[in-house]
């Protein structure tokens, strides 16, 4: 998994039969540089064939293969490529790199392209973690309704029922994006010169929210929206303009209280309310955001580490489980997860021999 905070690639081994986790494998990371992240960054909001498109493929499949070659044989892998442009709502979703490619050159069959499937067939494309939200439910033991939230680049939200039988049940997941999380963060960050992360949140935990900045941020009209629902990484870029007034420890105060209202603001939206939340992405590293979501949610927050997930791989995990799902011709999204018609499986399957 390669995701939009575009600090690297994820990478994850699960042993499934694309229902339940039988366990898990191997994890490792391998970082993006400094001049690939810019190139990635440079090709953000970018469609095919435009200008940087293909440089920043060529760095997203170099960068998996680098990581995949020294993997223990699989029967498969899971490759989502890097989202460079997101639109549901008109020229559909684009994720940088070729799976064709990965096969060839690792010898084993790929499954990628995820999303289009979904998208042509009415729905958002996104979250498509969802599905392996339910299971990990189940494999913790829920009993109740739990949430999972990733924040990652944008944030995303999946209430899932422990207690249906399948993820593409009604009433088994709602899901939907909540708002920013760690892109217009770190987007500032970098901008002013203080790095690429706010590390262990320091900066935002010294400072003070502006609270006309943070109440135009969840004005916005697409916090309004009922789900389903989604984001382009860039969607709320507008907040760094917003507290460009402001000394650097207010602007990411106000960032992040933008991230963690905006959650609660989402959580109208579910069915219940869940009996805990459990944080994933590099987001549940940052003690401002932590804070933030506890201080405004009416409920246990948690890391997903606490209830024995690995919240730096969930992901990567995620697109393995369904990698699964996509080889047994399952479901991989339904219409609480997407806002798709149907229940729809997606995915296109590369194999060396065919290369295609």
């Amino acid at each position: 998994m390669s995701g939009t905070s575009l600090d690297g690639v994820d990478l994850a081994v699960i042993e499934t039969d694309g229902v339940s986790i039988l366990g898990f494998g191997e994890t490792a990371y391998r970082p993006y540089g400094t001049s690939e992240r810019a190139a990635l960054r440079a090709a953000l909001g970018r469609w095919p064939g435009e200008a940087g498109v293909a440089d920043a493929a060529a760095i997203v499949e170099a960068a998996h293969l680098a990581l995949a070659r020294d993997l223990a044989p699989v029967s498969a892998l899971g490759f989502h490529g890097q989202t460079l442009a997101h639109e549901p709502d008109g020229r559909g979703t684009h994720q940088a790199g070729d799976g064709a490619r990965l096969a060839r050159d690792l010898g084993c069959p790929v499954i990628w392209d995820f999303r289009s499937s979904d998208i042509q067939l009415g729905g958002q494309g996104a979250p498509l973690a969802p599905f392996f939200h339910w299971a990990c439910a189940r494999w913790i033991g829920a009993e109740r309704p739990v949430a999972f939230l990733n924040l990652g680049g944008v944030g995303n939200l999946t209430w899932v029922d422990p207690l249906a039988d399948a993820p593409d049940a009604p009433g088994a997941l709602l899901a939907f994006d909540t708002g920013p999380a760690n892109a217009p963060l770190d987007d500032l960050m970098r901008a002013r010169g203080l790095g690429e992360v706010d590390l262990d949140g320091a900066l935002a935990l010294s400072g003070r929210p502006d609270e006309e900045a943070v109440a135009a941020c969840l004005g916005d009209g697409y916090l309004l929206k009922i789900p389903p629902k989604s984001l382009d990484r860039g969607d709320f870029g507008h907040l760094t303009q917003r507290v460009a007034r402001l000394r650097d420890a207010d602007a990411m105060a106000t960032l992040a209280a933008c991230v963690t209202r905006s959650v609660a603001r989402g959580m109208v939206h579910l069915p219940t309310l869940p009996a805990q939340v459990l944080v994933t992405g590099g987001g549940r590293h940052n003690p401002a955001l932590m804070a933030g979501l506890q201080q405004n949610l009416d409920m246990p927050v948690l890391p997903v580490d606490a209830v024995g997930l690995d919240g730096d791989f969930l992901e990567a995990q995620a697109f393995g489980y369904l990698a699964v799902r996509v080889m047994r011709g399952m479901t991989t999204s339904a219409p609480g997860t997407t806002g798709v018609a149907a229940a729809v499986g997606g995915g296109r399957i590369s194999r060396p021999d065919t290369a295609t």
